[in-house]
């Protein structure tokens, strides 16, 4: 049976977030607005073998639940391969992929045949000129295609997440909804948030939960919260026609008290909160021979250390008229590939 702990907050280990890449084949604005970036150098990017050697060590810890980032993790070769290894271990219990879609259309029936689980596409905006406008490629059709293939391979759960953005797609959130109806989707909106420093991010251009209710709200009538999933980040809501759609509101009703997730990036290092700037080298005692027990016991030590509230430590900031740009410096950013969100699995 596996040992279920809990950090200084009585948060449990529960969810594991596995970057596979920190490559993308997007730039988009919010994320990864530079055309260059500092790479993970390849031979430190972990082996299929070596994470599914990771995820069985935080699986003994209390983990049932994995999701296969990036960057874009599709971009990684033969991803399918790593799912199967993953599910060998009878103690997960469910593999997600979040990915922008562009090379899900080619790669869907093998990743269905894998024993996928769920997929979360990132969608911002229904229009071409948008799409090119944020991302700096011209994707947008590969990415409606791979959208269409999910249902047609049998996969259900569909989500689709769009960071919304005042003055950019705030005028965009009824088209979305009515389109995730189209393809059998749930959007889940989420409030623009100031990680990293590339972003240019500021507080004028966050969407409120608030605010896109009540614009939502225009259109649909009343809106009705649904009950409250745990740990999930998600708020979700009813419409008057039984569509649902969920609100990530991280900017400004922060979710720490009840966060569960651990991040490790594609390198191995470590990270207990997506506001960290200080991780576990994971990869090394991996490589070096620790024992089974030995990398239980690291685990162990930094779950039960862990006080991390960083999306709150932000709101407090704002509270105290310091919250005024991106969360870490440009000029660290470049020199440490580890601090950007795309390197993270944001």
């Amino acid at each position: 049976m596996p040992v279920s702990v809990v950090d200084r907050y009585d948060r449990p280990l529960k969810s594991l977030r596995l970057s596979v890449t920190d490559r993308c084949n997007l730039r988009c604005k919010y994320c990864m607005p530079e055309q260059d970036y500092v790479w993970l150098p390849r031979e430190d990017v972990l082996t299929y073998e070596e994470m599914a050697t990771l995820t069985g060590y935080f699986t003994d810890l209390g983990v049932d639940r994995v999701r296969l980032t990036g960057g874009e993790p599709l971009l990684r070769r033969d991803l399918p391969r790593l799912i199967r290894l993953l599910l060998q271990n009878r103690r997960v219990t469910e593999i997600a992929l979040t990915t922008n879609g562009i090379l899900l259309a080619e790669q869907i029936e093998a990743l269905y045949e894998a024993g996928l689980y769920r997929i979360t596409i990132s969608l911002d905006t229904l229009r071409p000129e948008r799409f090119r406008q944020l991302t700096r490629r011209d994707e947008y059709a590969r990415v409606m295609e791979g959208i269409e293939s999910v249902v047609r391979a049998g996969f259900t759960g569909l989500k689709l997440d769009t960071v919304a953005i005042r003055g950019f797609n705030d005028d965009e959130l009824v088209a979305l909804i009515e389109f995730g109806k189209q393809v059998q989707a749930e959007v889940r909106f989420i409030e623009y948030m100031d990680v990293g420093g590339a972003n240019e991010w500021s507080q004028e251009q966050v969407l409120s939960r608030a605010e896109m209710l009540t614009l939502l709200g225009r259109h649909y009538g009343v809106i009705e919260p649904m009950p409250e999933r745990g740990a999930a980040p998600a708020q979700r809501y009813l419409l008057p026609d039984g569509t649902t759609f969920g609100i990530i509101p991280s900017t400004t009703t922060p979710f720490c008290a009840t966060c569960d997730r651990s991040r490790v990036t594609a390198d191995g290092m470590w990270y207990r909160c997506l506001y960290a700037t200080t991780g576990t080298d994971l990869r090394t005692p991996l490589r070096t021979g620790a024992s089974m027990d030995e990398m239980r016991a690291l685990l162990r030590a930094g779950w039960e250390g862990r006080s991390d509230r960083g999306a709150e430590e932000r709101k407090a900031l704002e509270r105290n008229g310091l919250r005024v740009g991106g969360l870490i410096g440009i000029e660290k950013l470049r020199e440490n590939p580890h601090l950007e969100m795309h390197a993270r699995g944001g």
